[in-house]
């Protein structure tokens, strides 16, 4: 019994490493293609639609002048864009330090939110600036973002020019990678994420999932949608689905950049990675229940890979370490033979290629610290993830069995 359980564990492991790889051969392949019809999609850049770029904004005094410092750079006609920053439930000199901009810039709006809407989270934020924005395409950034002067041109124009696409989302960079261990840990994480995940499934499948920044969906399709759902703690995932079902698709468009900072201590880490990870078991819970009454099957079989990476993946893992541990202090029949040693050896050394190839796509990230990084993180960061998640899992069992309200966590941010 211990040998099947063994057999099985590995089966998953080894599943989701080969559909990375494929995935990473998506993403380079992308990487090469996307900027190909830029020039004749810039042909259709005139008459542009007015844009409402949505900043929701609570307490990040540390990084809202550098923000708004990067919209005020916008690279799209001003008569055609408004930036609402909305200031929700601020303690500190948010408010006081956006309405210097907004004093400067005739561009850019300062909302508060109202009761009804405030101290309730990223989405509820998001609700009530949908009702003060007028856009017709809605653009969301999160305070710590500074986008590229082109990337709000860059979302618009893959809406213009995909008219299947009711979203496009952008590829975000981590502004503080070098601080710390963690963030060039977070750093890679990041980019495989974009050139795997998105990129990847972009490729082959056209499915992209909107992240929580750096990205434009169509007003008409929130609208339709009645909004954010509030009880989602990961709304851009929840979106996703959501969007598709529809009809339409997600482009994700790297043209369009934006920087971001990341957590630079564990304790951050911990609380921002625990609210994505019971967000997305929430997202996959919710939808599974529907699974086999959505209309649109490519997403069917996204839901069912989030699935696989929350729950089977990770108890893949947890039941081939557990099973080993156990056999060395007490015999269950566990024949780990040579054979099983090789398959882990390779589990890691193709670990090690597809992230490191991954990265060669940015090449200033090519470098040989990031390749003992690369190692060092199978070993932590990957393992730390396992324990992450088991922990999200038991928060969200207890939020169901004792119906417990969900509370939304506002990453910290630093200097």
């Amino acid at each position: 019994m211990a040998n099947l359980l063994f057999l099985f564990s590995l089966v998953m492991i080894w599943t989701m490493l080969l559909y990375h790889m494929f995935l990473m051969q998506g993403g380079f392949w992308h990487f090469m293609t996307f900027r190909d019809p830029i020039p004749e999609w810039t042909k259709h850049m005139k008459d542009l639609p007015k844009v409402s770029v949505l900043i929701p904004a609570h307490n990040e005094a540390v990084v809202i002048a550098a923000t708004l410092r990067a919209m005020s750079r916008i690279d799209y006609p001003h008569d055609k864009l408004e930036v609402i920053l909305i200031n929700d439930n601020s303690s500190d000199q948010t408010g006081e330090i956006a309405k210097q901009f907004e004093e400067k810039f005739s561009f850019i709006h300062v909302v508060q939110t109202t009761p009804a809407y405030a101290g309730k989270g990223k989405s509820s934020a998001l609700n009530y600036g949908l009702t003060q924005s007028t856009g017709d395409v809605l653009v969301v950034y999160d305070a710590d973002n500074t986008p590229e002067k082109d990337s709000v041109y860059y979302l618009v124009m893959g809406l213009l020019n995909d008219p299947k696409a009711g979203a496009v989302v952008g590829k975000f960079r981590v502004t503080n990678a070098y601080e710390t261990l963690l963030t060039r840990l977070i750093n890679i994480e990041t980019i495989c994420f974009q050139w795997m995940a998105q990129a990847g499934r972009w490729k082959w499948f056209n499915i992209a999932t909107i992240p929580g920044t750096n990205f434009a969906i169509r007003r008409s399709i929130i609208e339709e949608l009645g909004g954010w759902d509030e009880a989602a703690l990961a709304e851009d995932t929840e979106l996703t689905i959501r969007v598709y079902e529809l009809g339409w698709h997600i482009r994700f468009f790297p043209a369009a950049i934006t920087w971001e900072q990341e957590p630079q201590t564990l304790k951050v880490w911990w609380k921002q990675r625990t609210r994505w990870a019971r967000g997305n078991q929430y997202v996959v819970l919710k939808f599974m229940r529907q699974l086999f009454s959505l209309k649109r099957k490519k997403i069917v079989f996204d839901i069912i890979y989030f699935f696989f990476t929350y729950f089977l993946f990770f108890f893949g893992v947890i039941l081939s370490n557990s099973l080993f541990v156990i056999n060395l202090f007490v015999d269950i029949g566990l024949e780990v033979g040579n054979i099983t040693l090789i398959l882990w050896i390779l589990a890691f050394l193709l670990f090690v290629t597809e992230v490191f190839v991954t990265l060669s796509i940015e090449r200033s990230e090519f470098n040989v610290q990031n390749f003992f990084t690369v190692i060092l993180m199978y070993f932590t960061y990957s393992q730390l993830w396992i324990v992450l998640v088991i922990y999200s899992l038991y928060l969200e069992i207890k939020r169901v069995l004792f119906n417990q309200e969900v509370k939304w966590y506002k990453t910290d941010r630093f200097d």
